[in-house]
Order: structure tokens, then C-alpha cells, then sequence
């Protein structure tokens, strides 16, 4: 009787170095998570601040404001974003321009940079959902490797999906890019969670 009572209590011992042992594991590798994020975080923004992106809920819009919108001087665009795959292909505005917002249009986010900045990063936010304004509606059907084209200056910039990844919606968006690589970075809200956003990372292929 008392062997069977040190092997029981030697089993439980065991049991619970064991235990020990594995949750000891997880805090340190959850440590190592946060702290791997905090670098990240750390390298991609360094001395800048993160991009800040407003989506609004959609609201019913009359279709007589759509046509305000969509006549207005084609020449005001500055370049288009066209995906085949969805079959879009909208015209977006300078930086600086007052139409140069999601309730309007597609909107070139600041502290983006034009396709022809080597090594920079185009940013674009758009209404998903409904309404008129939902131009990014269809962006939940792409994966990596579909293609993106910029028409910009005369030239067009080919780019591929090489990243799409969610985050909660707090007013900043973090940007996980190859800042080495000229790229695309589009913004919208999750289709299937209210309370989360998508970005889509791409990297230019080619230009032609």
C-alpha cells in the first residue's frame, strides 16, 4: 500500500512538472509574440506616425448625389486603380484634392506616395458594404497573387497580392511591407465583421 502511494504521489509530481513545464513554454512564446509585434511595429513605422483611416457605416445614398459625383471632370483624376478580377476600375485624386475622401470617391490616404517613387507606398482606402460609394464591395474575392494595375503619368504599374491580413478597427492601420519594394496598399472594411478592416499588400511586378 504505501508503494502505490509514493508511485501515485511520483505520477503526480510528474504531472505537474510536466504541466509546469508547458505553461512556462506558452508565456514565454506569447512573450516572444508581443515582443516580435513591438519590434515590427517599431521598424515599420520608426519616426512616422501610423496611417489613420476613417470608414463610416455605409448610409443610403440618392442617386442623384451619384451623379454629382461620377460627372464630374474626368480630367480631375490623377490615375486609375483597375483589378481585373473583380472588374474595377476607378480613377483616384491628388492627395490634396477636396474629392479625395471614402464618401466621395476612393481616397489616396497621407504620407502615400505615387507609383513612381521608387520604393514607395501607394495607400488607398474605400467603402465596402452598400451604397453607391462601396467602390472596394467586391475586394473579399482576391487572394496573393492576383494582379492590381496603376495607370499613373502615362505609364502602368503592375502589381501582385503578396499579403491580406485583418486588424480591429481603432483609427490606424499598421502596414506590414517590403520596404524595399515600390508598393500598393488597399484598405477596406472586413466583409464579414463590422468591427474589423482588410489590407491588401502588393508589390510591383512591372511597369509598362
Amino acid at each position: 500500500m504505501l508503494n502505490q502511494n509514493k508511485e501515485n504521489k511520483l505520477i503526480i509530481i510528474s504531472f505537474l512538472t510536466v504541466l509546469g513545464i508547458i505553461l512556462v513554454t506558452y508565456n514565454y512564446a506569447e512573450a516572444k509574440k508581443i515582443e516580435a509585434y513591438d519590434y515590427m511595429s517599431g521598424i515599420l513605422y520608426k519616426d512616422k506616425k501610423p496611417k489613420k483611416v476613417e470608414i463610416k457605416p455605409e448610409k443610403k445614398e440618392e442617386v442623384k448625389e451619384e451623379k454629382q459625383i461620377e460627372n464630374k471632370p474626368i480630367n480631375e483624376y490623377i490615375g486609375y486603380l483597375n483589378i481585373p478580377k473583380i472588374n474595377l476600375n476607378k480613377g483616384f485624386l491628388d492627395i490634396n484634392s477636396p474629392n479625395n475622401t471614402v464618401e466621395k470617391n476612393i481616397q489616396v490616404i497621407e504620407g502615400s506616395d505615387y507609383p513612381d517613387k521608387e520604393k514607395g507606398n501607394l495607400i488607398i482606402a474605400g467603402h465596402s458594404g452598400t451604397g453607391w460609394k462601396a467602390f472596394f464591395n467586391d475586394l473579399y474575392k482576391l487572394e496573393q497573387g492576383d494582379t492590381l494595375i496603376v495607370s499613373y503619368k502615362e505609364h502602368k504599374y503592375i502589381y501582385k497580392i503578396v499579403n491580406i491580413y485583418q486588424q480591429p478597427k481603432i483609427g490606424q492601420v499598421a502596414i506590414y511591407r517590403n520596404y524595399d519594394r515600390q508598393t500598393l496598399t488597399l484598405i477596406t472594411c472586413t466583409n464579414s465583421s463590422d468591427k474589423d478592416q482588410t489590407i491588401y499588400i502588393s508589390e510591383l511586378k512591372s511597369i509598362e
